[in-house]
């Protein structure tokens, strides 16, 4: 259609903004991609992105400047179908599947994705993680099915990567509005501790180091080891441990750390790892609320393209990350949220609070209009 094209400057929130561009049908402008740099424009992680885009859609038209330092973007339709991505190894699996999992469920034919690269580092949500905890929010709003799932072929530690992992989704027309405003109390814990390349000693050595944490608060707590060998282990020797705890009322919150990439750093002990890692989630369920701080923005999506209805999500303080999304939700889809602070009453222990509100946009009425 004749949607007005939105313009953006720098190198920030690029996948938010693809995403939302994608979802809405408005054309995209980012100029200034790193500009005044001596390395200018679009990195390679940046550029497999949009190319990812690139295959899940039909129609798409991109352009880029020779310089990478511009990037003009006409969304076509959200396609699907079997797709495979080689994802670059400077960024994890994670910053992919994360926006995949904002789109697969608009399709128009089941998304079935074979992505290869890093499957667990130190800046971006693992595929363990995505595994335990979005696909249990997106089954809250009705996406769910046999044919909902994270499978790790193989482990891929930076800097080299070698992981795969397959990530299908089935297709819904419309989205279910949520209530999600009592997360609840915890009822277990559950983790994996895992090791690529390096003696399978080190992931029992991480779960006792977790477990002696986390034993003084809950007795529910199983945490597995995974050590992967041969060419399921990677190219790259490392290990790390990823822990979830979930509530009676079916809310995830998650934690996770995995060791310096080889070369990289200082050696860390795995006893460390362990213990800090349970730290983590404990932290992570003292802010709490109903979604953790790494689905925030995925939540406040499904929320925006629910049916015209009204839905509620209780959060932990908003991540900066989260912020600049819901600014970008009213560019792309005009939709304000209700944000009201709660402050820690009694029965709510832990930090402030944040409920949402929103009235769904009733995507599927957009989706049926353009086709």
């Amino acid at each position: 259609g004749a949607e007005s094209c939105l313009g953006y400057a720098g190198c920030n929130f690029l996948r938010q903004r693809l995403v939302l561009a994608t979802l809405s049908g408005r054309p995209l402008k980012i100029r200034k991609i790193r500009a005044k740099e001596e390395d200018p424009g679009l990195r390679d992680f940046e550029a497999s992105f949009i190319r990812l885009i690139d295959k899940v859609t039909n129609g798409s038209h991109i352009e880029i400047n020779q310089t990478g330092t511009s990037l003009y973007y006409q969304p076509g339709l959200l396609y699907g179908g079997s797709v495979e991505h080689d994802c670059s190894p400077s960024r994890s699996i994670g910053y992919y599947l994360e926006s995949l999992l904002c789109l697969a469920p608009f399709m128009k034919h089941p998304l079935k994705i074979v992505l290869r690269g890093v499957t667990n580092d130190q800046v971006d949500p693992s595929v363990d993680v995505l595994k335990a905890t979005a696909l249990p929010l997106l089954k809250k709003f009705g996406i769910d099915g046999e044919s909902l799932e994270i499978k790790i072929n193989r482990r891929g530690m930076p800097p080299k990567g070698g992981g795969e992992v397959v990530f299908s989704c089935p297709v819904r027309k419309v989205l279910q509005p949520v209530q999600f405003t009592d997360p609840g109390k915890i009822k277990r814990i559950r983790g994996t501790a895992y090791s690529v390349r390096v003696s399978p000693q080190m992931a029992n050595r991480m779960v006792e180091s977790a477990r002696s944490v986390l034993n003084k608060f809950l007795p529910d707590i199983y945490i597995y080891t995974d050590h992967m060998k041969g060419v399921s282990s990677g190219k790259s020797p490392g290990f790390g441990i990823c822990l979830t705890a979930e509530t009676i009322n079916g809310s995830i919150l998650s934690a996770e750390l995995a060791s310096n990439p080889q070369g990289q750093g200082v050696t860390v002990l795995p006893e460390e790892l362990g213990q800090n890692c349970a730290k983590l989630l404990l932290e992570e369920v003292y802010r709490g609320g109903c979604v953790d701080s790494t689905n925030q923005s995925l939540a406040l999506l499904l929320m925006t393209l629910g049916q015209r209805d009204v839905s509620k999500v209780l959060l932990g303080p908003l991540s900066p990350y989260t912020i600049e999304f819901l600014r970008h939700l009213r560019s792309f889809f005009q939709i304000m949220f209700k944000i009201e602070a709660k402050t820690p009453e009694e029965e709510h222990v832990g930090g402030e609070k944040v409920l949402m509100t929103c009235v769904g946009v009733g995507f599927s009425n957009l989706s049926k209009t353009m086709r």
